[in-house]
């Protein structure tokens, strides 16, 4: 039994309720009192109106299934299909002359374009990793990735690897930091004098092509050049010069690395990346957002057999161009993705032992934590302009989006913070809100400052909301769906048609193979290409090599040309949005098979590190081997696909059980170097195994088709059962 005490007619978590008391609200200004009694406000204020939103959702989902289950065998008609969403609600009207204008928002936010990362919250070494993410080795990046087209070498330090790296980052400085003349592979020597960067290569002397792009300098004792900063569309570029380096002494100009400005941003995640099922993984998670928050997070980290502590980099100082001195933010901006409306917390009872809505409490500890930044008076701040930027998924439209308006009106006044304060991040990623999408900026309101469009839950929530209509395409095969372009086309037109350019992130989603920075190189460069101000990676390593993509591509520009393309105009239709991904013809048998048996050992893949490990969200090797990085979102996909063929009898249930049980042994095989992983074969009969089969079996029936439910049950289980 877990032991609670009770707050203001709630019932704590006692452990939770110490670690506020001793840790959260000492130094924020907030008294325990206006804590308690403004946590069992927000549940009696806004328990009731989740409940209602969340009927909604269910009410409307109902009707839609009737309309398709009225009409099979029909073909669909697009116009009466529309039309039938406008009369229950579903669709709203497109609203007019929408412009944001949010205070007091940090320039990673309106004017920095970056790649952004999403870091889970339980995990003190990558939260750490992603912070200092803010700048990475351009050299590391392409020496120990496949982003020249091969493997990264293995053993000693390979020169003609390195000769290849530098050959490659000279270029790209070619490319983004031109010379007047010459090539950065025949620069020698580099000389700051009157606010100009002059240089010697070879045998004559240039500079730079456009002046404005050095920043400044750093020397050493002796006077000596130690690095040179430059600008590339409002990201920093640092060349560090260390001629008794193993890579400098052998480069003309001293050169032995280049930095990239690189995860401008940085989402710290409550949600989908983590396995958060009771209070003590509340906690991890708080501990470790409160800790980012004061700048006093550590983590003890054993590499290549040493053991050192790991913290925030401080941040980055030089002489600039002018003379004057220049400090440029070391970390990352942290955003902080609090859970949607669906799941309640056994952490928190109500009076009459009820679990609370878990987005309620995650707002006010969230929040009260996020306080601290703003309080400090010493050392480097997450946001100097005095925003908390919280990210809110899962919002089915603008009522949705509303009550969480009203929550952090509500949580303001708990914690003291002046309105407006707290910041929204809209995950358009639910089908209801990109249909809606002005209208959930208009619930907003002032508070936006980040929308985004998500391939990974916007497919799940397609399937999930069509799913009487008929069977679905292939995983795969979504993304030529034509409401995926209409999808990601609208979300820039509607964003800048509402004023966000200058103002909020426009956002697009994660490239899903950390291992292939190749193909990421070759085919991530088109979201800066199609406005996103950010867009998600999966790791330093890819921010880095991302970074490369801002720096050709002027977003702000592409922005000015897509609205002057599109003549002010949102260039797809809602009809075009709404079409349904529907299977055109039948598959070939082998085909199925393929699609059921990939879906199987996704599904695998993922939960049983899930429920057995309480990991929320990695690398995960598909059927064919290649890592891919899984959350609650891909699994809904593979979910709600396998469900629905199910449901349309494409496939029967004793096919997708044997190919449960097939795809159990190769996972077992794939995770078999893992001392800490239970096999699921040849019993089929643990947690995870049983959580796989809920997911697919059950999955037409879950809210929404959200995977939460089944998980958390499965693994509060499996922590019960240890």
């Amino acid at each position: 039994m877990t032991d609670r005490v009770e707050k203001a007619g709630l019932h704590w978590d006692a452990q939770l309720a110490a670690f506020v008391e001793q840790d959260v609200l000492p130094g924020s200004g907030i008294s325990d009192e206006a804590f308690w009694g403004g946590m069992s406000a927000l549940v009696q204020a806004y328990g009731p109106k989740t409940a209602e939103l969340l009927a909604k959702r269910q009410d409307l989902q109902e009707k839609i299934d009737a309309w398709h289950v009225e009409r099979r065998g029909q073909p669909h008609d697009a116009a009466a299909y529309e039309a039938f969403l406008t009369e229950i609600g579903y669709l709203e009207a497109e609203p007019e002359d929408v412009q944001i204008d949010p205070q007091n928002i940090d320039p990673e936010i309106a004017a920095v374009c970056a790649p952004q990362l999403v870091v889970p919250s339980t995990n003190a070494r990558f939260v750490l990793n992603a912070a200092n993410a803010r700048w990475g080795s351009l050299y590391d990046a392409l020496y120990g990735t496949d982003a020249l087209g091969s493997p990264a070498p293995e053993g000693d330090y390979d020169l003609q690897r390195g000769a290849e790296v530098v050959a490659w980052a000279k270029a790209h400085l070619d490319a983004v930091v031109p010379l007047t003349k010459g090539s950065w592979s025949d620069v020698v020597t580099m000389a700051p004098s009157g606010g100009k960067l002059m240089m010697i290569a070879g045998k004559g002397t240039t500079e730079l092509a456009d002046p404005s792009q050095f920043a400044g300098y750093n020397r050493d004792d002796k006077g000596n050049l130690t690095d040179v900063f430059f600008r590339a569309n409002n990201l920093h570029i640092a060349v560090f010069i260390d001629r008794d380096h193993p890579v400098g002494k052998t480069d003309t100009a001293g050169i032995a690395d280049v930095m990239l400005e690189a995860a401008a941003s940085t989402i710290v995640d409550f949600e989908d990346s983590v396995a958060c099922v009771d209070a003590e993984d509340k906690i991890l998670a708080y501990r470790n957002w409160l800790g980012l928050m004061k700048g006093d997070l550590t983590e003890e980290v054993t590499k290549g057999g040493e053991t050192f502590t790991r913290d925030l980099n401080p941040d980055v100082g030089f002489e600039g161009a002018n003379g004057q001195p220049v400090l440029l933010k070391g970390r990352s901006l942290l955003l902080v993705r609090n859970v949607g409306l669906l799941m309640t917390t056994p952490a928190v009872l109500d009076a009459d032992g009820n679990e609370v809505p878990e987005h309620l409490l995650d707002a006010l500890v969230s929040i009260a934590i996020g306080k601290h930044d703003l309080l400090k008076t010493e050392g480097p701040k997450n946001s100097p302009a005095g925003s908390i930027y919280v990210v809110k998924p899962k919002l089915h439209g603008a009522d949705e989006v509303h009550l969480t308006n009203q929550v952090f009106t509500a949580v303001e006044k708990v914690t003291g913070l002046p309105a407006g304060t707290v910041k929204i991040g809209i995950m358009d990623e639910e089908r209801r809100t990109s249909a809606n999408l002005g209208a959930c900026i208009t619930a907003a309101g002032d508070r936006v400052a980040f929308i985004n469009t998500g391939f990974l839950d916007r497919t799940g929530d397609e399937i999930h909301t069509s799913m009487e209509a008929g069977p679905m395409r292939p995983k795969g095969d979504m993304k030529s769906s034509t409401w995926l372009l209409a999808y990601e086309d609208r979300n820039v037109d509607i964003g800048m048609k509402c004023g966000l350019k200058g103002r909020a992130q426009i956002g697009k989603g994660m490239w899903a193979m950390p291992d292939r920075m190749g193909d990421m190189l070759e085919q991530k460069q088109g979201h800066p290409k199609a406005g996103a101000t950010c867009a998600w990676v999966p790791s330093p390593t890819a921010a880095v090599l991302h970074a490369t993509h801002y720096h050709k591509v002027d977003v702000f520009q592409r922005l000015y040309d897509i609205s002057q393309e599109a003549k002010g105009a949102v260039r797809q239709s809602r009809a075009a949005l709404l079409e349904i991904p529907l299977l055109e013809q039948p598959l070939p048998p082998e085909q199925v098979q393929a699609e059921v048996e990939n879906n199987c050992q996704g599904i695998l893949g993922y939960v049983v590190r899930w429920i057995d490990q309480g990991v929320g969200c990695s690398k995960v090797p598909d059927i064919h081997d290649v890592g891919l990085m899984e959350d609650r979102a891909t699994l809904r996909i593979s979910a709600q696909g396998l469900a629905n063929w199910l449901h349309h009898e494409v496939v029967t249930e004793d096919q997708v059980m044997a190919a449960l049980k097939k795809m159990a042994e190769v996972v077992d095989r794939q995770n078999a170097a893992d001392p800490a992983y239970t096999p699921m074969a040849p019993g089929f009969d643990g947690v995870a195994f049983q959580a796989a089969c809920d997911l697919v079996f059950k999955g037409r029936v879950q809210p929404s088709g959200y995977t939460e439910p089944v998980l958390h049950a499965r693994r509060a289980q499996a922590k019960a059962v240890v």
